[in-house]
């Protein structure tokens, strides 16, 4: 048996999308667990990219099966969409998907609920997709979410629409002065995308148990990052799921004695979208680290905010997630600097703090402090083993090895499949 779960230790858009393509080379199953279609997971394989918000990174490979969790919330026409996609891209996905029966659906509301109150909240905003990820969670578990089985069922189906659409009409109309919805177009288009996802509907908890049991290859995905943890992250500038390793057995339904390792996807810097504190975000026009590592969101094309590698940040992921290892990804987009700063703690009023505050009012007022160390100034691309690397470039990854107690067990040197070293 080997159950690996891979998550995300920073504010995501960590490089997931590659390393669990890499990983699926060697997995039978590769299971998302958690979010929707707001995570963007990009693939580089031969310079052609593609970019999976639903379907499980795996599926680049043929020999995988990819399964989308009851964790996760899916936009029925987002998921027929991407199966679309693959397929038009000569990517085999009947037979090698399977979806959760318990999943939630993301329902037309759902996304007009985000959109408003984002919009009146404008002050305030929390820098969501608007694809209705948090409204679908709300009604999960406010019990009145509407799952994949129920889609298989018109009488229960229609029954549940009309009930939940009554309410959010009225909130719709009253609170943010948005138009009504009209209910037999959205059962018109919900049932015809339940005809067409009706093949790939499964009990995935049991499907994966009997994978463990034959004592499959089976890989966790995770979306998002820990910092974006409905609990554990910089909230509320969060998601509304679990990101983190825990989210990982509840999200496809398997016991917490299954899971053998977990591995945590970091940057060789640090960057988040969105609103929220961030203590190592840089504001130097000397250093543009957006343009250097191309950082715009897959999803939404949003530009990243970047920042210097945070140990602070490192040394909590591994604490809340129980990391075996860490992958370290985009070092090759430190290659041309000549010096390279991490925070190994916060200054917060007089005092120095290594411990990441759960307070969103102490985090926005820290103050990095800072170790610097020499750059290498010289392209790590081509290096396919830890000793091509330049000697500073070793030196920076043992630092943060030390720095978390964690050892790096992969790092990318570029978005291609290929640019990566194995370090053990």
């Amino acid at each position: 048996m080997s159950v690996k779960i891979v998550v995300g230790t920073q504010w995501g858009d960590e490089g997931k999308g590659k390393i669990i393509d890499l990983l699926s080379e060697q997995a039978d199953v590769v299971a998302r667990y958690q979010g929707g279609a707001n995570a963007g997971h990009t693939v580089v394989v031969k310079g052609e990219k593609t970019i999976l918000h639903l379907v499980p990174s795996g599926i680049l490979h043929e020999n995988t099966v990819c399964m989308i969790g009851n964790g996760v919330v899916i936009d029925p026409k987002a998921l027929l969409d991407e199966i679309g996609f693959l397929e038009l891209q000569g990517v085999s996905v009947q037979e090698r998907l399977l979806i959760s029966h318990s999943a939630h659906l993301i329902m037309p509301y759902h996304k007009m609920l985000d959109q408003a109150k984002e919009s009146k909240d404008a002050d305030k905003k929390i820098g969501t997709t608007g694809r209705g990820i948090g409204p679908a969670y709300v009604d999960k578990v406010n019990r009145m979410g509407i799952r994949v089985v129920d889609l298989l069922d018109r009488a229960t189906f229609i029954e549940k629409l009309e009930r939940n659409v009554v309410e959010k009409n009225e909130v719709l109309r009253k609170i943010y002065g948005a138009e009504e919805m009209d209910v037999e177009q959205i059962v018109q288009d919900y049932l015809d995308y339940g005809t067409r996802i009706a093949p790939y509907v499964n009990d995935v908890s049991t499907c994966v148990m009997d994978a463990i049991a034959d004592s499959k290859q089976v890989l966790l995905e995770g979306a998002q990052g820990t910092l974006l943890d409905i609990d554990f992250g910089t909230y509320p500038f969060v998601t509304s799921s679990s990101p983190t390793s825990g989210g990982a057995c509840s999200g496809v339904g398997i016991g917490p004695t299954c899971i053998d390792s977990v591995l945590g996807v970091i940057k060789a810097y640090t960057t988040r979208v969105g609103m929220g504190p961030f203590p190592t975000e840089m504001h130097d026009d000397d250093i543009d680290l957006r343009q250097l590592g191309d950082e715009f969101g897959a999803t939404t094309g949003r530009p990243r905010r970047c920042g210097w590698f945070d140990a602070v940040i490192a040394n909590y992921a591994v604490r809340v997630n129980g990391l075996s290892s860490f992958v370290l990804t985009k070092l090759d987009v430190l290659d041309t600097l000549d010096e390279i700063k991490i925070c190994v703690a916060y200054k917060y009023d007089e005092d120095t703090i290594t411990a990441f505050p759960s307070e969103v009012r102490v985090l926005q007022d820290c103050v990095p402090v800072y170790e610097t160390l020499p750059g290498w100034k010289t392209s790590t691309t081509g290096a396919r083993a830890f000793d091509d690397l330049p000697d500073n470039a070793r030196t920076y990854i043992r630092r943060i090895e030390t720095l978390t107690g964690a050892p790096i067990s992969i790092v990318s040197v570029g978005s291609d499949r290929a640019q990566t070293i194995v370090v053990s």
